[in-house]
């Protein structure tokens, strides 16, 4: 072993050893960290950065914005020009922060290309963030997860059912692992709707009898490069992953997740057993204005209809149409009342009318305090489950879209349709190819096989 590893080694050790003393001293209990617990040697939680693009630097900052001594030690993204925009990014904020030592990448810690993620979890980090697009994020979870590193992932999680089943396996094994998992869906991380959830958990509106959940806006960013300024098809599409259902998922499944997660919670779906999610979908959806060929494959709106086991529904709209009222929100109508969430309206008016009206710190910065002091303390923390099962609910509202049909939940998780390329280079095919006219071949309702 080299002198570096052994020294790798034996300070992150340490670092597992000494989170046994934080957490005998209650440490979890108000999400801070106490130094003195490390006294003895190094306690600096060093993280690596994958994927450096709008989120992954906004996740990166909130990380090291977290209690304790932090520092972010390594970065790769497939670009080498959004890897030094998200570090600079990065920068930025820590000197605003004050705290600008807590960004230490030397040169030989930034990787670029497909194999970059790879060589950050080779190198000394104890934490990853994955935000890469979400079609990597099943490959990169199962990485990161077998080099023994805690990890922040964004969501979704996958963007097939066999990247789900991937993403699933190597959340039980991190559990064996004792690594923590956090999962962008910050919503669990809200004031306003811890309380109201579990307020609805307690009989506030009474039964549940449907739902209704929306994430309808303008659209997300146009195009970023052409044809002419990219090396080829590989790099074209992950330029504008957002368009590629292989990368994306689609909007319903990148954006509409939030949304479609808060509806799964509000009916006491089991991340840990997979149990009280949906049975079934079905829906209709297509591409009424984002036609032009620059925006790839997905479509612009989607309506989907979910049933629970009990027969409750959750009635789903997502849009991406320029023009149109927004809506990014969520209500729930029971026998006693109805909840509404998200907006500006947290509220529940029936029976046991309530208003929420207390104030509360931004959900973002909460998930990552409360990952970082669970890997501190080193009390057990799995949020991978539930992204799993969240994202394979909006997997299931864009198949029964794209196909017209009606979409089981078992039938969807089971499918052995991947999305992913064969091979991961620059000059390799992916999924899908434009035709002589640079148009991609858009699902057909009652036609396309999904599953």
């Amino acid at each position: 072993m080299s002198e570096k590893s052994n020294e790798s080694s034996t300070r992150r050790d340490f670092l597992k050893a000494s989170s046994v003393v934080a957490a005998g001293a209650g440490v979890l209990g108000n999400l801070s960290f106490s130094s003195q617990a490390f006294a003895a040697g190094d306690d600096t939680i060093r993280v690596g950065l994958i994927g450096a693009g709008g989120r992954g630097r906004g996740a990166a900052t909130q990380a090291l914005s977290t209690e304790g001594n932090i520092k972010l030690v390594a970065i790769a993204d497939a670009f080498s020009d959004r890897l030094e925009d998200g570090l600079a990014y990065i920068n930025g904020q820590m000197q605003k922060n004050k705290t600008p030592e807590r960004v230490d990448v030397a040169e030989e810690n930034k990787f670029v290309g497909f194999d970059a993620y790879q060589k950050v979890l080779d190198s000394d980090v104890d934490v990853v963030i994955l935000a890469t697009p979400p079609g990597f994020r099943p490959i990169h979870f199962e990485a990161a997860v077998n080099a023994d590193k805690h990890v922040f992932m964004e969501k979704p999680v996958a963007t097939d059912a066999p990247g789900v089943r991937k993403v699933l396996a190597a959340a039980q094994a991190a559990k064996q692992k004792n690594l923590a998992v956090g999962v962008g869906l910050q919503r669990h991380h809200q004031k306003p709707y811890l309380e109201l959830v579990d307020r609805v958990h307690n009989g506030a509106i009474g039964d549940i009898v449907a739902m209704r959940v929306y994430w309808n806006g303008g659209g997300v960013w146009d195009p970023r490069r052409t044809r002419e300024e990219c090396s080829g098809e590989m790099e074209y599409q992950m330029r504008n992953w957002y368009y590629y259902t292989w990368l994306c998922g689609d909007h319903i499944v990148e954006q509409h997740i939030h949304n479609l997660d808060v509806g799964n919670w509000l009916m006491k779906a089991n991340p840990a057993t997979g149990e009280g999610y949906p049975v079934s979908a079905s829906g209709m959806g297509g591409r009424q204005v984002r036609t032009d060929k620059k925006y790839g494959e997905i479509f612009d709106h989607h309506a989907v209809e979910y049933v629970y086991d009990n027969g409750t529904r959750m009635y789903s709209q997502c849009r991406h149409m320029p023009g149109c009222p927004g809506n990014v929100t969520e209500h729930a109508h029971g026998t006693k009342g109805v909840v509404h969430l998200g907006g500006r309206d947290y509220s529940i008016e029936g029976e046991n009318n309530t208003k929420f009206k207390g104030k509360y710190r931004d959900p973002y910065q909460v998930e990552h305090d409360q990952l970082f002091a669970a890997i501190r303390s080193g009390t057990p923390y799995s949020e991978a489950e539930r992204g799993a099962y969240s994202t394979l609910t909006a997997i299931i509202g864009r198949l029964a879209t794209y196909s017209g049909k009606e979409i089981k939940w078992n039938q969807a998780l089971n499918s052995e349709i991947s999305l992913m390329p064969e091979t991961y280079a620059w000059d390799a095919a992916p999924p899908t190819l434009p035709n002589e006219h640079g148009e991609y071949q858009i699902a057909h309702p009652g036609l396309s096989k999904v599953v």
